[in-house]
């Protein structure tokens, strides 16, 4: 098979189709290249070079319009079969030496079978012509540079997921590049025809049947509610969002006004701040003088023993490993443990897996404990919270402002004016 240059390709382009901007020209011929129809002899980037690189036309059996969708056990009978192949030109580049690592990983217990297959490839390859075998093993890489591209590269076969979805295109089907399945052994390589689809059986169309009766059952969210919802948080969170909002007060960094200083040093939290407690448990829980708040709420109530120990279980999670074994038996004895001075209410199931997970401490012996303490706080103590005089006082506070302070630069600027105009 004859080689061309990317001159030759246009050329015959421009000829053939009548195209008269050889710009246009190249934009084709990149095209059709990067589906693999014309493809570089020594590189795996599928596209018109303008550095004298020749190319070769694709052989009919390769070309992505017979609805090819090679499996990755064919590709990893490929770069096996490549590595079989002590030539300079079969080396494997970076990322096809990654994948099939990878592949070796994913398909460890039948890799026997795909090193058989490929050395069975191998064997035939030798009984062919020289000239013919390099043409062949030159196909075969340009086929793979297609559905398996280098990284970096687009992958011109991918297709949209919500094509896939409609499965509007039954002609493609997965077919096997060798021919091989794992009960066959070895085969001739790339020139036989595809195995027949499998037909369909009973017991096939009995679990698509389960399948959709099983769709229908789901739980699925109407695409208006959906976007409700997301108008609802983002009108909700657009005040926190110093790009949409500006802040309140302004960043004293930016400006002249030092009144978030002065509201971060009196330790008081701002009328915005404790309004975005209310937002959800887990807001009040991320923010330090929230958790404090709350704290200072339970203790009134003399219920502070399950907020501590959720405080303490995430701390467990951040201890050095070393002190790991001896901070879990602390926890246990406070809050677990028969007589335990701070005692919390778990239900049997929960306390029974603490009790297992106990004796081999680690960072998460608690997860299932923590877990239904934080339910039980956000169904009782965080509502009674938000309802009690203690958050509605702080959420009705004004935010205390430093006028002095914050009139100092408008201050500044009327004297210096007043000067100037004197002068």
């Amino acid at each position: 098979m004859e080689v061309s240059e990317r001159t030759d390709i246009v050329q015959w382009l421009m000829k053939n189709l009548s195209i008269e901007d050889p710009v246009e020209a190249i934009h084709l011929g990149s095209l059709i290249a990067a589906q693999g129809y014309v493809f570089p002899i020594s590189d795996h980037v599928l596209t018109l070079k303008d550095d004298g690189t020749f190319y070769r036309f694709q052989a009919p059996y390769f070309w992505p319009s017979n609805c090819w969708e090679p499996e990755n056990t064919d590709y990893a009978i490929y770069l096996c079969k490549r590595t079989m192949q002590n030539k300079a030109r079969l080396e494997l580049a970076d990322y096809e030496a990654e994948n099939l690592a990878r592949l070796q990983r994913a398909f460890a217990r039948k890799w026997e079978f795909i090193f058989m297959q490929a050395e069975a490839q191998v064997k035939i390859d030798r009984k062919k012509d020289k000239t013919e075998r390099k043409i062949l093993d030159s196909q075969e890489r340009a086929f793979w540079d297609v559905h398996r591209p280098v990284p970096g590269c687009v992958n011109t076969t991918e297709m949209d997921i919500r094509k896939c979805r409609r499965l509007k295109n039954p002609q493609k089907v997965k077919k096997s590049v060798y021919g091989v399945t794992e009960e066959s052994q070895s085969q001739s390589p790339v020139h036989i025809p595809s195995q027949p689809t499998r037909k369909t059986t009973k017991e096939d169309i009995r679990k698509q049947i389960t399948f959709l009766n099983a769709q229908i059952d789901r739980h699925c969210l109407k695409m208006s509610k959906v976007a409700e919802s997301l108008i609802a948080y983002t009108e909700q969170y657009v005040e926190y969002d110093p790009l949409i909002t500006p802040a309140e007060p302004s960043n004293p960094w930016i400006s002249d006004d030092v009144a978030l200083w002065d509201i971060e040093m009196s330790k008081e939290p701002s009328q915005q701040r404790v309004k975005r407690w209310g937002f959800s448990f887990d807001e009040i829980l991320k923010d330090q003088v929230g958790r404090d708040q709350f704290l200072r709420f339970l203790e009134s109530e003399f219920s502070s023993e399950n907020l501590r120990f959720w405080l303490a279980v995430q701390d467990l999670k951040k201890q050095p490993l070393q002190d790991v074994a001896r901070r879990v038996e602390e926890i246990w004895q406070e809050f677990l443990a028969p007589g335990a001075p701070s005692a919390i209410n778990l239900d049997s199931h929960s306390y029974e897996i603490t009790s297992q997970n106990v004796k081999d401490g680690g960072r998460y012996t608690f997860e299932d404990a923590q877990e239904h303490i934080y339910k039980l706080m956000k169904s009782d103590s965080y509502a009674r919270f938000l309802r009690s005089n203690a958050y509605q006082d702080l959420l009705s506070a004004k935010k205390k402002v430093s006028l002095g302070r914050a009139a100092s630069p408008f201050l500044a600027l009327l004297t210096f004016a007043c000067c100037l105009l004197l002068v």
